[in-house]
């Protein structure tokens, strides 16, 4: 299956061509448009029980759609906002992402949830975050551009702009600084990540375009 992310890095879509005999699974709705010869199986994201949790403890879709051709064919597959995409590709090992980030997968990859705390609903993160393990590739989207980082200590990120992280970073949510300059500095809460692992990060929030957009409404 050959992929191509195209319109990179405000509009990124992702453009498949599939062979004979392969599939992808995809978030419900992000399919644009497809060949003919593409079938398109809608099934429940990972067994009733947990598809009702991610749905509403994890903001994920109840749903996924999975697609498949015995001929071959195109598949094009968006997000909902604008933003970038990026492709991770997992040989055994897992990454959590942050929900809604989730865009499409391999078959080989398994979907799951993890707990990510109490600390993590109060900073608008959500009590549950998507874990994807296995083996294959995996697309994932942001609200603006995505940046990787490598950490091997402590890092300070903007509630609203985690996007993926692996299981070895640990994360907490904390104030700013002071609580003056937590409240007055506009910052508020942030998330403290710490390595050593691996982070993805968006460039955009969409806590600051619901601000904006509140301001001048």
């Amino acid at each position: 299956m050959e992929a191509e992310l195209r319109d990179k890095p405000s509009f990124t879509n992702l453009r498949l061509q599939l062979s004979p005999g392969d599939s992808v699974i995809a978030e419900a709705d992000a399919m644009a448009y497809m060949s003919s010869t593409i079938r398109m199986n809608t099934k429940w994201n990972g067994g009733v029980i947990q598809s009702l949790l991610k749905r509403f403890l994890g903001g994920e879709s109840m749903f996924v759609n999975q697609f498949s051709t015995d001929t071959g064919g195109e598949l094009v597959i968006t997000q909902p906002y604008p933003g970038d995409m990026t492709c991770l590709e997992l040989k055994g090992n897992s990454m959590y992402l942050q929900p809604g980030a989730f865009v499409a997968c391999e078959p080989g990859v398994k979907l799951g949830i993890g707990w990510a705390g109490l600390r993590m609903l109060i900073g608008g993160e959500g009590l549950f975050r998507l874990k994807v393990s296995g083996h294959g590739r995996v697309w994932f989207g942001a609200y603006g551009g995505i940046f990787e980082r490598e950490i091997s200590d402590e890092y300070i990120v903007d509630t609203g702009h985690l996007v993926a992280y692996e299981p070895s970073i640990g994360v907490k949510v904390g104030m700013a600084g002071g609580i003056f300059s937590s409240f007055f500095s506009g910052e508020g809460l942030v998330t403290r990540v710490k390595g050593p692992g691996r982070i993805y990060l968006q460039s955009r929030s969409f806590d600051g375009l619901a601000a904006w957009t509140n301001a001048h409404l």
